[in-house]
């Protein structure tokens, strides 16, 4: 890809995110799984799943997370609550790469605790007064996710954060999902308090190979430096909703791939 001006790369990524954030987007994305939902926190519980669960192959990611959410009778919300010890047998069986039973088990655990007292799982989320609320809020929610007393070390490699220098790309992908909202009908724009201009950047590798061809990460490794230098240049482009040219990148990563 030639240099282009800084004009000329918004022209092009803005055209890019008119092609991409589209339903045909839908059908061949993870995104697919909270859109088979009506219910909130069904959309929030399936959203939060398949981000967390969304690496490899985009077909496998998709039917491993229908195979998890039809184990729980396609009610997540109410078997989360409701569920009894027999029902968490049922559970055995699932596993997606490294994401096993004792897995399963704390994120439903987890997400009991929760919910048992939250209508949202934006509030695990929300942080005001914070120069960078959302790098406070993927701080807290790490923290409040492992805050249980049984929560088992093995799972933590799951659940990123930004003190870990973790580029924090599943969760990044979850909260935009969740927050960002235009009339496109990709992202469900759900979440109110949390305000789509300081979301961040997810990153993965189709991002991080085009920003850096497009020299807007000069950082060599992709952590969280990476992706606050990717949003800081995405917000110049577009203060009000920078993480909408996650579309354009993704998709010129793939059309690059393809």
């Amino acid at each position: 890809m030639k240099a282009l001006k800084h004009s000329e790369l918004k022209t092009l990524l803005d055209d890019k995110v008119e092609e991409y954030n589209t339903p045909r987007f839908i059908e061949h994305d993870p995104v697919i799984i909270p859109h088979s939902f009506q219910k909130k926190q069904d959309i929030e519980i399936t959203a939060f799943w398949a981000a967390i669960l969304a690496w490899g192959q985009r077909k496998t990611i998709i039917n491993k997370c229908f195979e998890l959410f039809d184990l729980m009778g396609n009610t997540p919300h109410d078997f989360i609550l409701n569920h009894s010890e027999s029902d968490l047998k049922s559970l055995e069986s699932f596993k997606h790469r490294t994401f096993n039973y004792t897995d399963t088990l704390y994120f439903i655990e987890f997400l009991k605790w929760f919910y048992s007292a939250h209508d949202s799982l934006e509030e695990a989320f929300f942080v005001e007064s914070e120069e960078e609320p959302m790098e406070a809020g993927l701080i807290k929610f790490h923290r409040m996710f492992f805050s249980l007393s049984d929560s088992p070390q093995r799972t933590r490699k799951h659940i990123s954060t930004p003190l870990r220098k973790s580029a924090c790309k599943r969760l990044n992908m979850f909260l935009r999902w969740m927050v960002r909202k235009d009339d496109k009908g990709v992202d469900f724009g759900i979440w109110k308090k949390i305000d789509q201009s300081d979301l961040f950047c997810p990153c993965d590798v189709h991002v991080e190979k085009i920003a850096r061809r497009f020299q807007m990460i000069s950082r060599k490794q992709l952590d969280w430096q990476a992706v606050k230098e990717l949003t800081c240049y995405l917000r110049e482009l577009d203060p009000k909703d920078p993480v909408k040219y996650d579309f354009a990148l993704f998709g010129l990563g793939l059309e690059e791939k393809l």
